[in-house]
């Protein structure tokens, strides 16, 4: 498991939030974000993610975040701040990880360890 804070992900773009948490998640790591992704950096990882699986090889990725804090004001829409973004986000392979149950404060899952 991957715990990476928001410290580094500031510092990255977004694609390359994206190829870290996919090659992360390809190789059979649960990845944990503190800050989680924007809407936007979701959907894309999920694009991409539906681009590489090979049924053999990669099956997917189950992805839950806490909702954000608080909604952006109508000021921030219009000028591009304060985009809503999880709070964290929990990231795993579809075939390792299962939302058993989510609410505002908690996330439980299901992890099954591979051979």
């Amino acid at each position: 498991m991957d715990l990476i804070s928001e410290d580094k992900l500031k510092q990255m773009t977004s694609m390359e939030k994206i190829r870290l948490i996919l090659d992360k998640v390809k190789t059979g790591r649960i990845v944990v974000l503190e800050s989680g992704l924007s809407p936007e950096e979701e959907v894309r990882l999920i694009e991409m993610t539906m681009t590489e699986i090979r049924v053999d090889e990669f099956s997917g990725i189950e992805i839950e975040s806490y909702p954000a804090k608080r909604e952006p004001s109508l000021i921030d829409k219009l000028f591009g701040k304060g985009a809503s973004k999880g709070r964290m986000t929990v990231i795993g392979p579809a075939n390792q990880l299962r939302t058993v149950e989510k609410d505002q404060y908690q996330i439980s899952t299901k992890v099954s360890v591979g051979d």
